[in-house]
C-alpha cells in the first residue's frame, strides 16, 4: 500500500494540473439534479437508467452508466440535504488534505472497484448488479475519521460527537450490510473499503503498531515525569540542576540546562553532559 501511494504522490507532484478542482461539489449537484429529475419521473425510469449495469454496457452499450451511477441520490428531502452537505463537507476537506490531483485519484479508484466488481459479478453471475455510489461516499467518512479523529460535529445539530465514534457507527453500518444484504450486493461495502485502506491503511497501520503505541506512551509517561519533577523542584532554591555534575542555574546562571527526551522519566542535564550522559532506563 505505501509503495502504491508513493507513485500516487508522485505523480500528482509530477502532475500538479491533474484532477478535478472541487469535484465533490459537482458530485452533489448532480445527485440533487437527478434527485429533481426523478420527482418529475412519473415513470419511475430515470434510476433504473443511470445505476451502474455490466449486463446493459456489454449488451446495449449504454456506456453512460460507467459515470451517470455516482449522480443517484439514496436519501430523500431532507435527508438527503443532510447526506449532500456532509459528502461536500467531508470531500472538500479530504482535496484541502491531499490536493485535488489525489482526492481525484481517490474517487476515481474507488468508481473502477465499484466497475470491476460489478462486472465480474456479471461474468459469473450471467446477470449484472445495479450499482450507485453510496458505499464510496459514506466510505470517505472513515478517511476522514482518520486524518481527523477527534474533530467535533453536531449530531442532529445538537448533540456534539467526535467523527471517530461516528466512523465506529459507519463501520457497523458497512457490518450489517454485510452480514443481512443478499449476495452479491452485500460485498460492495467491502469493495468500498478497500479503496480506503489502499489510501489510508499503510498510516492506519503505522499508528496501531506495537512501536508506534509504545512511542505514544512513553511520551505521555514523559509529561506525567516533567509535572512530578516540578512539583519537587518547586521547594528547592533552583530551578534546574545537571544529573551528572550537579551544577545548578543558581550556582551558574550562564550555563544552559536541556532536558534528555531519550531517558526515561525527567532529567535535566548542563550543556556540557546533554550528549554524553549515560540515559536513565526504567
Amino acid at each position: 500500500m505505501k509503495r502504491i501511494m508513493r507513485r500516487i504522490d508522485r505523480f500528482c507532484l509530477t502532475h500538479p494540473r491533474f484532477g478535478l478542482p472541487n469535484l465533490m461539489l459537482y458530485i452533489v449537484i448532480g445527485n440533487a439534479v437527478v434527485w429533481l429529475f426523478g420527482i418529475m419521473d412519473t415513470t419511475s425510469m430515470l434510476r433504473p437508467l443511470l445505476t451502474f449495469n455490466a449486463e446493459f454496457i456489454f449488451t446495449r452499450g449504454e456506456v453512460w452508466r460507467l459515470l451517470s451511477f455516482v449522480l443517484i441520490p439514496e436519501q430523500d428531502g431532507f435527508w438527503l440535504l443532510i447526506a449532500l452537505y456532509f459528502y461536500y463537507w467531508i470531500g472538500s476537506a479530504l482535496e484541502r488534505r491531499w490536493g485535488s490531483g489525489k482526492f481525484t485519484i481517490y474517487y476515481l479508484i474507488g468508481m473502477l472497484l465499484n466497475i470491476l466488481y460489478g462486472t465480474l459479478m456479471w461474468l459469473v453471475r450471467g446477470s449484472g448488479i445495479d450499482i450507485t455510489a453510496s458505499y464510496i461516499n459514506l466510505s470517505m467518512f472513515f478517511s476522514f475519521a482518520t486524518l481527523y479523529p477527534d474533530t467535533v460535529v453536531l449530531l442532529f445539530f445538537v448533540i456534539p460527537v467526535k467523527v471517530k465514534w461516528l466512523a465506529y457507527l459507519d463501520a457497523a453500518f458497512f457490518a450489517f450490510a454485510v452480514i443481512f444484504r443478499p449476495f452479491p450486493v452485500n460485498l460492495l461495502p467491502v469493495v468500498a473499503v478497500l479503496n480506503y485502506l489502499l489510501f489510508c491503511g499503510g498510516w492506519l497501520f503505522d499508528k496501531l503498531s506495537p512501536s508506534s503505541v509504545k512511542q505514544r506512551q512513553k511520551t505521555v509517561d514523559f509529561k506525567n515525569a516533567a509535572r512530578q519533577y516540578a512539583r519537587e523542584q518547586a521547594s528547592k532554591p533552583y530551578s534546574r540542576k545537571c544529573e551528572v555534575c550537579g551544577r545548578t542555574d543558581r550556582d551558574h546562571p550562564e550555563l544552559e540546562f536541556r532536558f534528555c527526551s531519550r531517558c526515561a522519566g525527567y532529567h535535566c542535564f548542563c550543556i556540557d553532559h546533554i550528549n554524553s550522559h549515560v540515559h536513565f532506563r526504567e
